[in-house]
């Protein structure tokens, strides 16, 4: 029996505390993500592959006969507004990190931010160097994208065979990667913009700000106008109603109500009242006992910042239901007898290369570079081999680039070859770029 006297149930024992610990592990997400992607495969290269895409084009929607009807298929819901949630948690992971993360220290987020832009500019233009033109021109957003969900995880398989802040420097480059991928969507992948709803939606956006600013810090009001406003409006507006999720999420407050000191000393009055509270002797509280954890409670939740509070809540739900259920939808990929013929198109072999080689050369030179000059130190630690196999680990592009492949092209064959440069290249990355760094030497 553990020395506090806690004994846990069966139900605990077997159960519960085993999937908490599961849940806790850092390369968790990564593994739900790829073992999703590799059902969908399967799903979509098996006797049941038209189902499984008819499932996805299913219409959900309000009806009213003759008056109203807004309908999108399922895999519409899941692309604009699942994943909304995603962009949500990742404005919220942005902004802490700008506030008190790595990014908020302008020398230690020269290095990554540099990296990213690397990352980002190099991919596009391998791209466009094979599709100068037409409608294919306009993938050239899909291969700047990282995906960190699979790119920390392949850093945490291999354990102790990095240094940490290896890790720490991947997690600030692809923050940063993110934000460039969030503009990109905002300024150049949006339709017609509809300047009634837009307006609506910046004047949600407004009461946000404005109820951050006199010190509104009740998350559900925020989630109601977010969703209810901010969000509705963006997705009729034609600005892509996942930018809505980002712009919310930079509202939310991230200021506690109290400080570090005046909360230990408060919490230390609390658990000596606690303390000398007298026994029932009895499985139950006394009132007294009640009121004191309730006040524990209150003045817990006053030290920790909505942001955070928010950002921990969520990211759970965002790991394990969202990110899944989008790879599910979007990995499946029919892959025909022609698969060789597919990957040499130009749509697919520049995502293939802008992920594989571009990644590669922007975040490597860019971050060379900046250490040559001098502008910025390399994180202790970490060699150029380090640099290299993290520069290659950046191809795996899956999450958003897969998101970016929807929104950049009209027709479903070239998403498809979209998709197979994406696939593609994410498996070759995550094979190079584990064997460069499994070597400690």
């Amino acid at each position: 029996m553990p020395k506090d006297g806690y004994k846990p149930s069966i139900a605990e024992r077997l159960f519960i505390n085993p999937i908490n610990r599961f849940i806790s592990k850092s390369t968790t997400g990564g593994i739900v993500l790829f073992l999703s992607a590799v059902v969908a495969l399967i799903l979509a290269n098996s006797p049941w592959h038209h189902e499984y895409h008819a499932f996805w084009e299913t219409e959900i929607g309000l009806e009213v006969d003759g008056l109203f009807a807004f309908k999108k298929s399922l895999h519409h819901w899941i692309n604009d507004g699942l994943m909304a949630i995603f962009f949500f948690v990742v404005g919220l992971e942005l902004k802490r990190e700008i506030i008190g993360g790595e990014l908020s220290n302008i020398k230690k987020a020269t290095l990554p931010i540099f990296a990213a832009l690397g990352g980002m500019i190099l991919p596009a233009v391998v791209y466009l160097a094979l599709n100068p033109s037409g409608v294919a021109h306009n993938g050239w957003g899909i291969p700047m994208a990282t995906d960190i969900a699979f790119a920390l995880g392949i850093l945490f398989l291999l354990g102790d065979r990095v240094p940490t802040n290896l890790k720490i420097f991947l997690t600030a480059l692809a923050i940063a990667d993110d934000l460039g991928a969030v503009l990109v969507i905002a300024i150049f992948y949006t339709s017609d913009i509809s300047l009634t709803s837009l307006t609506i939606g910046l004047i949600f956006l407004a009461i946000l700000l404005l109820a951050n600013r006199i010190g509104i810090r009740n998350t559900l009001f925020y989630g109601i106008l977010g969703i209810g406003g901010l969000w509705v409006a963006f997705l009729l507006s034609g600005v892509h109603a996942t930018i809505a999720g980002v712009l919310a999420a930079f509202t939310i407050p991230a200021n506690v109500r109290i400080n570090e000191k005046p909360f230990l000393r408060k919490l230390r009055n609390l658990a000596n009242k606690f303390e000398k509270a007298d026994p029932n002797d009895v499985p139950t509280l006394t009132p007294d006992q009640l009121h004191i954890l309730e006040d524990i409670r209150i003045l817990s939740k006053r030290a920790m910042t909505p942001l955070q509070r928010l950002e921990h809540a969520m990211h759970p739900f965002v790991t394990f239901i969202v990110m899944p259920i989008f790879a599910l939808s979007n990995a499946g990929v029919t892959i025909t007898t022609g698969i060789g013929e597919t990957l040499a198109t130009p749509i697919a072999m520049g995502v293939f290369l802008g992920l594989l080689l571009g990644k590669f050369l922007g975040i490597f030179s860019f971050s060379w570079l900046m250490v040559r000059l001098k502008l910025a130190d390399m994180p202790e630690g970490m060699s150029y081999r380090h640099l290299a196999g993290l520069a290659i680990l950046a191809g795996i592009g899956f999450t958003m680039s897969l998101f970016i492949a929807n929104l950049a092209f009209p027709s479903k064959e070239m998403i498809y070859e979209a998709k197979i440069g994406i696939l593609f290249a994410s498996v070759i990355a995550g094979i190079i770029g584990f064997s460069i760094l499994y070597r400690k030497k």
